[in-house]
């Protein structure tokens, strides 16, 4: 097994392939572990700040509810409750939150952020999503894929809409794992060019493939895996309207899923918006695998914060 104690979690393109397979496999024993009834108080003792500069269902609730079934103990932390950003600086609230806790997640807007908390605090950072990546939601992503599949290695996944901190992540994380990868996108909206090359890097060492298109049918054909996210994320309330006419060619619905292999299956990281970006048929229907997803960051969170504090 690979030494993770007192690591951080920024990004996955920062873990080696071993670490995000490892990763996967804690999570499978900590599921059955759960499943079984069986307690598992590996953080006997310990406890995690939980920092909140962007609101969540799914975050909060896993995490807390994870730390508690590791024997641990969690703090809800949001601008309320603490001084970072108003008047204390990140690196000020690392070094005193490292006193008082074993692990610090962070869920914010600036990825630079997340890094400076990392770069000053003693204890492990765990990146809960920033504008730029959410790593915990796609190795979650990955475990719920394996399970479906049987393996990793090989398969398509498709990302159809913005490419934000979800195209993003999703391309680390296929690359690391060897998936080949399409992402479909509208002028304007392609995913970040630095991680594009960065994930370039990980796909020459792993033999997968990468595909950036502005046309969604060439994107989903073949595709094991089709996955999407919401047009306007928080923070683009204003750009919701505009964005809504741009995205509309880019609508997973059933009739762009023709184009996709037919044991496909379908994954969003919620919240959705029944009707913008993929249809009611398509996120209740037969192909979709959402909630199983969702419970998967329970799982794949609780392997993290094991594996590393």
């Amino acid at each position: 097994m690979i030494n993770m104690k007192g690591r951080d979690l920024l990004s996955i393109h920062d873990l080696t392939q071993e670490e995000v397979f490892q990763i996967l496999k804690i999570a499978e024993y900590l599921k059955t572990q759960q499943k079984m009834g069986q307690a598992h108080p590996i953080l006997a003792g310990k406890t995690l700040g939980m920092i909140f500069q962007k609101s969540s269902t799914r975050t909060r609730v896993s995490f807390e509810v994870g730390m508690w079934q590791l024997g641990g103990h969690a703090l809800f932390l949001s601008p309320q409750n603490i001084q970072m950003g108003r008047g204390e600086t990140v690196a000020d609230t690392a070094r005193v939150l490292s006193r008082y806790v074993d692990g610090i997640m962070i869920r914010t807007f600036a990825q630079e952020e997340v890094e400076e908390l990392a770069q000053y605090a003693d204890v492990p950072v765990i990146n809960a999503l920033t504008d730029l990546v959410h790593p915990c939601q796609v190795l979650a992503d990955l475990l719920t894929v394996q399970e479906k599949k049987g393996s990793l290695k090989g398969l398509k996944l498709t990302y159809i809409g913005d490419g934000n901190n979800m195209a993003h992540s999703l391309l680390y994380g296929c690359a690391k794992v060897g998936m080949d990868v399409s992402i479909a996108a509208p002028e304007g909206y392609m995913p970040d060019e630095a991680v594009v090359a960065a994930a370039q890097a990980d796909a020459q060492k792993t033999g997968s493939k990468i595909v950036i298109t502005k046309d969604p049918e060439e994107a989903v054909a073949g595709a094991d895996v089709i996955y999407t996210d919401v047009w306007a994320s928080m923070g683009q309330e204003e750009e919701a309207k505009e964005r809504m006419k741009i995205f509309a060619p880019y609508q997973v619905n059933e009739a762009l899923l023709q184009k996709a292999n037919n044991d496909y299956i379908f994954l969003h990281c919620l919240p959705a918006h029944r009707g913008e970006e993929v249809t009611e048929e398509v996120l209740e229907g037969a192909h979709s695998v959402v909630f199983d997803e969702a419970e998967n960051r329970l799982h794949v969170q609780k392997a993290i914060m094991a594996l590393t504090m």
